[in-house]
């Protein structure tokens, strides 16, 4: 506790926050009261803060209604991921598993072994017949949600593992056009898939899920902050098997490698490309704030949001950072990361945190703007400008629904 502590002594709110959450549970707990079932969501949601705490915390935040089907779906993609993930499998077998992943969904007693890239999603895939079982209690339209979902995100998978490694015997994005259509794959369905979800419940309207453009940035903007951060793991930790940053991009900055950048970390050339990264995972913050705005039930509100503000706190901290190119953990401060949560529980405050984390990149790219290339400079100030041009949403007061259980 006290390592966590020293890095907010300067920001009393964050001191605050951290024991606040220190004191609330992070285990989700279920809510079954069969035995089967619930020993099955028992290790469910015990495997969930294994692979996932801070998805964990997030996760009690939804009514209770919907908790488990989206605990569930959450696993099933973290399943998917685990495959698509795995370095040391085989190709054929990868792409295979990843476009008929949404079938075993119907096998009742389906599992694989030593796949994953972790010890815990090894022990998910391994046991991936509890998920099944638990998954089969949800109700139907949930389950016929998360089943779409599910085959055409493996088909997705599976079409970029295919062409990349055929192409470049590795993971490697060329455009920016393909980074998107990658992360729209990967992310931006579970949007599309959480959006019908919440209005299958009856707890959203029809609108949430509607607007393709608004749901895929909400993905596409957790999913770009996630392969921005890691950078030094895709490159040097997998074998140089996963370089996810599109090379449109990296290409103009000095390098013939991506993993180059490792070499010089400080070099402007290397933080201009760090900064035009950011700056691409920027252009999708108008529609996110959008789509927090039309959210009605505040559970689920608080549910979106909280990625959604650590994402922009993250990529604060990424900005002109070379240690995102050293190693692989740059992270907020737990005090930053626990304010940020317990700040966003409503759209005004939410809107709040996103402009002052846009208010100090502001600074941030003043202070930098001799250093950096003038056509990043120019992108990055453009951008800004986007940014705080979205923060005239508003939501009517009236239209968010009292909380829920």
């Amino acid at each position: 506790m006290l390592r966590e502590l020293l890095p907010s002594l300067l920001y009393p709110r964050e001191i605050y926050s951290l024991f606040k959450m220190k004191f609330r549970s992070y285990n989700v707990a279920s809510t079954s009261s069969k035995a089967q079932e619930d020993d099955d969501l028992e290790f469910c949601y015990t495997l969930l803060n294994k692979v996932s705490r801070s998805f964990a915390y997030v996760i009690q935040q939804l009514p209770l209604s919907l908790r488990n089907s989206v605990a569930i779906f959450y696993l099933i993609l973290r399943g998917l991921d685990s495959i698509e993930d795995d370095m040391n499998l085989d190709n054929e077998l990868k792409i295979d598993l990843l476009q008929h992943f949404f079938e075993k969904l119907q096998c009742d007693a389906w599992f694989i072994e030593h796949v994953g890239d972790s010890e815990d999603h090894r022990l998910l895939l391994s046991h991936f017949y509890k998920v099944i079982r638990v998954f089969k209690t949800s109700q139907p339209s949930y389950q016929n949600i998360i089943t779409t979902i599910i085959r055409k995100m493996g088909k997705g998978m599976a079409e970029f593992v295919h062409v990349l490694t055929n192409k470049n015997k590795s993971m490697c994005i060329d455009t920016v056009k393909n980074y998107d259509l990658y992360c729209h794959y990967v992310a931006g369905l579970v949007g599309e898939g959480l959006s019908q979800l919440f209005v299958e419940s009856g707890l959203e309207t029809a609108s949430v899920a509607q607007d393709k453009c608004l749901w895929n940035s909400v993905g596409l903007f957790l999913q770009k902050t996630n392969i921005i951060g890691d950078y030094f793991e895709d490159c040097h930790l997998t074998g140089g098997g996963r370089r996810w940053w599109p090379k449109e991009i990296w290409s103009k900055y000095g390098v013939h490698r991506l993993e180059d950048f490792t070499l010089k970390p400080d070099a402007p050339e290397s933080l201009s490309c760090l900064n035009a990264m950011i700056n691409d995972a920027l252009r999708h913050v108008p529609d996110c704030l959008h789509y927090l705005s039309r959210l009605e039930n505040e559970r689920i509100f608080i549910f979106c949001a909280i990625p959604q503000t650590r994402a922009m706190a993250t990529l604060l901290e990424f900005y002109n950072n070379p240690q995102v190119y050293r190693r692989k953990n740059v992270q907020v401060r737990k005090g930053l990361a626990a304010l940020t949560m317990l700040d966003s529980s409503n759209f005004g405050n939410v809107k709040y945190t996103f402009r002052k984390f846009a208010l100090q990149m502001s600074d941030k790219v003043v202070k930098n703007a001799r250093h950096c290339v003038d056509e990043t400079r120019r992108q990055e100030l453009c951008q800004m400008s986007v940014i705080k041009e979205s923060f005239t949403l508003k939501l009517d007061s009236s239209k968010q629904k009292t909380l829920e259980t």
